[in-house]
């Protein structure tokens, strides 16, 4: 393996124990700041893709059909973690009308696998795109498109519970808070 395949597995060994400490306790939803990480999360990524393709060495010709197709399938799948992840995410609304969420176990065990694969992915990708005729860059985008649509679609899907919990109605995946 070379050192840019140890980066991530040492990422994940760093960061799965501080998730997980994170996640113990529920943290306070509020629902109209959720803008707030997909407004940061966009442009960055916006700009990692931008960067990505002024990497020296990086393949310059324009994307085909196939190429957009991975993005679109990218983001679709995106899409789909994203909504997933957010069902899986448990609000409870306490008796002074605060929100709490707390990330399910499953939904840690979701990114992990997904960032596994992510790297598993890649290395068997990339090195045979050309034999394959895809294009390496647009694998790449395509990771970071799926980061934009989960994590845009996960804070949709939070926000439209949230929202409808604090209107009065009901939702079959907030649970009540005990009365203190």
């Amino acid at each position: 393996m070379t050192p840019q395949q140890y980066a991530p597995l040492i990422t994940l060994v760093i960061m799965v124990p501080l998730i997980l400490l994170r996640n113990r306790a529920p943290r306070t939803l509020r629902p109209k700041w959720m803008w707030v990480t997909p407004a940061i999360i966009v442009p960055l990524m916006g700009l990692a893709l931008w960067g990505t393709s002024m990497e020296p060495g990086a393949d310059h010709t324009p994307f085909d059909v196939t190429a957009w197709a991975m993005l679109a399938l990218g983001f679709l799948l995106g899409c789909a973690a994203g909504w997933w992840r957010g069902k899986m995410t448990t609000i409870q609304r306490h008796p002074d009308g605060t929100l709490k969420a707390q990330a399910s176990p499953l939904g840690i065990i979701l990114i992990i696998g997904l960032f596994l694969g992510r790297s598993t992915l890649r290395s068997v990708l990339e090195p045979h795109a050309a034999a394959w005729h895809l294009n390496a860059l647009a694998i790449a985008d395509a990771f970071l498109v799926f980061v934009v649509g989960m994590i845009v679609v996960q804070r949709i899907e939070m926000f439209i519970r949230a929202r409808r919990v604090l209107a009065g109605g009901t939702d079959s995946h907030v649970a009540a808070a005990p009365a203190a």
